[in-house]
């Protein structure tokens, strides 16, 4: 039998919730969606939300606690034998991985990225440029994940509308939606091979038609 790609995530979660995105991945995984095996979450938080999603659905869980730097995320990958890696709300900079097997998910356009742009602080910074007249949407964007913040080629791009009535918090949660419904589509494409880079040259980028830039709704 034709041993299936392995893929750690890594899920910061909170320490009294979150890792919806990670829980989205691991149950498209069990409906057979995601062809890949899971072996394993990183997560900050030794009791926090992504650790009882975890133990939930029987995932094993590394707590990766400060001091992130790259020795340590290379003993982590290492130590999973260097398996496809997944950022799925992992707000740390990650450093001594192969840029090739790693990506990850940005609630927003990369325009709206880079260093300090995470979580609720990139929906205020979308709400105010839409407020401004800078912007008419926003969109979720997948893309792997070289070690310099939200630079690596983008793989996947699907807008969504903004709204007169749109708070930060009420961007995130419709946002949030798309995600777990196109987070797992796309990484299942990257793991078995569809989308695929050399991790140097973006132009060396390999996406399936139709997949990179969606069409505005």
């Amino acid at each position: 039998m034709e041993s299936k790609p392995r893929v750690l995530i890594f899920a910061n979660g909170t320490k009294d919730g979150g890792g919806s995105g990670f829980e989205a991945l691991v149950f498209s995984q069990r409906k057979g969606l995601l062809k890949a095996d899971i072996v394993g979450v990183v997560s900050l938080h030794v009791h926090g939300g992504v650790k009882r999603i975890a133990d939930l659905y029987g995932v094993p869980f590394i707590h990766f606690p400060g001091n992130w730097d790259k020795d340590k995320y290379q003993k982590v990958i290492e130590g999973n034998g260097f398996p496809w890696v997944a950022l799925s709300g992992w707000m740390k900079i990650i450093e001594g991985h192969d840029p090739r097997k790693a990506f990850n998910i940005h609630p927003a356009r990369l325009s709206f990225g880079g260093v300090g742009l995470y979580g609720i602080r990139v929906h205020r910074a979308v709400i105010e440029a839409y407020k401004n007249g800078q912007i008419k949407d926003t969109a979720i964007t997948m893309h792997f994940a070289t070690e310099e913040p939200d630079k690596g080629p983008v793989i996947f791009e699907y807008p969504l509308p903004l709204y007169p009535s749109d708070t930060p918090e009420i961007l995130q949660e419709r946002v949030k939606s798309y995600e777990h419904l196109w987070q797992p589509v796309i990484t299942n494409l990257v793991v078995n091979g569809k989308i695929s880079w050399d991790g140097r040259n973006p132009k060396s980028l390999i996406v399936p038609k139709g997949y990179r830039y969606l069409p505005k709704k």
